[in-house]
């Protein structure tokens, strides 16, 4: 079996973005109503996506809104280097693979869209009336950010005072994804006074204490996974059911939002967690089993036994365990568990995944499961919080004036079958869609 790792030339990259820069989207949405956002899943062919940026990255201050995340390790770091950069090997080298990223992507037919860099915002201190920070972070995961559904783009709240302001980076395309037709809401902006978070949050070993309080809605959009009208999530030390009730209501009864539980006392971010692949194949991370739902699965992992579990919306659903990363224990994490190399992995296209290049069980493991697997080297950047998943966002589909795509000709849709009264055949891996139900590649 061969690993298919396909680029571009910087001929034929300039090709492509000069062909996307001159094709009169603006006019087309105009004539036709047709919004250039369109994304309702996770899996679907990435037509255009936003990639990060990590100039600029800043370290942000110790705040107990991170003392549920944070490792311990690096606590005196926060505490005396906030509003210094990180260092400087690791910034260097997580930009050059964050641009090497936005090369495959375009060598795989994907029109790549970057923040603005905004390498000296990050260093400055912010004040509101309710709190003040001295300093901020970075514009490195538009995932935690940004979430699409269908054609609205939303941006979230978020819950650390470092990153109330990190949607600035994106406001240019968010504006242009509006002036193109697509939706644009922002949730509303919380306080994030004290009253938020919850001061004397200790530790409880395998129980699940969120962090932050119920005064107000807070989320991060990577809290969220799509699949058609079915969203998923889970609440987390960044996420509060008022932030989740939120999301239901402002989607209305188009989508049916679940909320899973997992045995994660450190839950942040769902897709480092619970990564739906395709439709009937789901990606688990043995070390936070699902807990909703009925047994799907028995594994062991580290000499004992876990089940995981599933609603019955699931029934026949294939669940593979991630492998355990092949990290080094001291490599640095400043925000995140080591499986974020082998979870946090990003779908092309049905059967198609990115996978860190260093992670050579995992690469055997998709090969394994039928899917094809295109490495890329992303260890300098996942210090800062993320892997592939974390490091995008779906942006647009590009659209011709028939309302389908311009390079497929079809228009994605949340499935063919599902109503507003009932949900998505996605979750049953019974999508009308002859594509979705076609079975991965292998390579």
């Amino acid at each position: 079996m061969s690993v298919l790792l396909r680029s571009t030339t910087t001929a034929a990259r300039a090709q492509l973005l000069k062909a996307a820069a001159t094709r009169g989207f603006a006019a087309a949405a105009t004539a036709t109503g047709t919004p250039i956002i369109n994304s309702h899943n996770e899996w679907d062919p990435l037509e255009e996506v936003i990639v990060g940026r990590v100039e600029g990255a800043t370290i942000p201050e110790w705040h107990v809104s991170g003392k549920a995340v944070w490792p311990n390790k690096h606590r005196d770091m926060y505490k005396t280097k906030a509003g210094l950069p990180f260092p400087k090997e690791l910034m260097e080298g997580a930009a050059k693979e964050l641009d090497y990223l936005a090369e495959v992507l375009e060598g795989e037919g994907v029109i790549v869209r970057r923040p603005e860099a905004a390498t000296n915002d990050f260093n400055q201190p912010i004040k509101t009336p309710d709190f003040s920070s001295r300093s901020q972070l970075y514009a490195a995961m538009p995932r935690d950010v940004l979430i699409v559904f269908g054609n609205e783009i939303v941006e979230a709240p978020m819950a650390w005072r470092s990153r109330y302001f990190e949607f600035r980076p994106y406001r240019k395309l968010i504006k242009e994804y509006f002036q193109k037709g697509g939706k644009w809401t922002a949730a509303p902006k919380p306080q994030m006074s004290d009253e938020l978070y919850n001061e004397d949050w200790k530790a409880e070993s395998g129980v699940f204490n969120s962090v932050v309080t119920e005064f107000e809605p807070t989320f991060d959009a990577a809290e969220f996974t799509r699949m058609g009208r079915d969203i998923f999530t889970q609440q987390s030390q960044v996420t509060n059911q008022f932030g989740i009730e939120w999301v239901r209501r402002h989607l209305g009864d188009d989508y049916n939002v679940h909320v899973l539980d997992f045995q994660d006392r450190n839950a942040m971010h769902i897709d480092g967690t619970f990564v739906p692949l395709m439709p009937g194949k789901l990606l688990a991370n043995p070390f936070r089993p699902c807990i909703t739902g009925r047994p799907v699965k028995t594994y062991s992992y580290k000499d004992k036994d876990y089940q995981y579990c599933l609603p019955e919306m699931f029934k026949g659903w294939e669940v593979f365990v991630a492998p355990e990363p092949e990290l080094s224990k001291d490599h640095p994490l400043f925000f995140t568990s080591p499986w974020t190399a082998t979870c946090n992995v990003l779908v092309v296209r049905p059967g198609t995944v990115v996978v860190e290049a260093h992670e050579k069980k995992a690469q055997q493991c998709f090969k394994d499961w039928g899917f094809e697997v295109i490495p890329v080297p992303f260890r300098n950047f996942m210090p800062f919080g993320g892997s592939f998943h974390c490091a995008t966002c779906d942006g647009g589909e590009i659209r011709d004036g028939t309302g389908g795509s311009e390079r497929t000709g079809k228009r994605s849709r949340p499935c063919a079958r599902a109503t507003a009264a009932s949900r998505c055949h996605y979750a049953t891996g019974r999508c009308s869609s002859a594509a979705l139900r076609g079975r991965a590649r292998s390579t």
